[in-house]
């Protein structure tokens, strides 16, 4: 069974993690598929927006630890002992220099490495009867795959430090009240929700949409100058698009405006 699903419609390609007996919880596999295909994604012209889902009652349980202690039970090869950031940071680095934007269907529990991968996305939402945890404190571990990055700035640090010391659940309301998730949705609506939304930004200005992930990425650690600079740079460049001028004749005529990325 292939353990990753793609399909594109409508310029959405959704990637559904296909481990569904295993919570689809993270293998070599898996995570070798999911950044390539966020890599594919992110130069196919036919894409506008990613989302990733998962297949069954889970969105991803993390890392398969029993997968992990069966196949890293022998001695670890030089390139993994040399390797600085592991599946788990080529992982939320595919996601975020994705230069399209990613969306996180968060339909089931999502737990340690499974969570961290819906924190590098740009936008979440999470199905009523799902829930979240950061987890690794309940195994012995600390945390990877970005989740000390990401966490805190999103809820803050008082609250990422309770959710990671504690490896409490974190359900719903409570994600959407911290800003953790963007919305809950009820399950029965959960997806086409999700999809309703995704076409939408599909709808964008893909330049605009490409050059505001971009800069949102970089503000996380550059200074305002710096941004203000990269800002001024991109606004001029997407002055000298098609899709600009058909975003001002489209308001001139009073009509819905027809981008197509040039």
């Amino acid at each position: 069974m292939n353990p990753l699903i793609v399909e594109t419609q409508d310029g959405v390609r959704t990637l559904t993690l296909n481990r569904p007996e295993r919570l689809n919880a993270i293998n070599d596999q898996l995570s070798s598929e999911l950044i390539q295909a966020l890599e594919e994604a992110s130069v196919d012209d036919q894409v506008r927006v990613a989302v990733i889902t998962g297949s069954g009652r889970g969105f991803c349980a993390g890392l398969d630890l029993v997968d992990f202690s069966q196949t890293h039970s022998s001695a670890t090869s030089r390139y993994n002992q040399l390797d600085e950031l592991g599946w788990v940071g080529r992982q939320a680095l595919a996601i975020a220099h994705c230069d399209k934007p990613v969306i996180a269907a968060i339909n089931g529990i999502a737990a340690g490495a499974g969570l961290a991968l819906s924190l590098a996305c740009d936008i979440r939402f999470m199905s009523a009867s799902a829930k979240v945890t950061t987890g690794y404190i309940r195994r012995g571990l600390s945390p990877d795959a970005g989740m000390t990055y990401f966490l805190p700035r999103l809820v803050g640090q008082a609250k990422a430090a309770e959710w990671i010391l504690t490896g409490r659940d974190i359900y719903p309301e409570e994600a959407e009240r911290t800003g953790l998730v963007n919305r809950m949705f009820p399950d029965a609506e959960f997806y086409d929700q999700v999809m309703k939304f995704a076409g939408e930004l599909a709808s964008g200005p893909p330049i605009a949409m490409t050059l505001s992930k971009r800069l949102l990425v970089a503000s996380q650690d550059a200074d305002l100058t710096t941004i203000l600079k990269q800002e001024y740079a991109f606004i001029k460049q997407c002055f000298g698009t098609k899709d600009v001028q058909e975003g001002v004749q489209a308001f001139v005529e009073k009509r819905e405006p027809v981008f197509r990325g040039e």
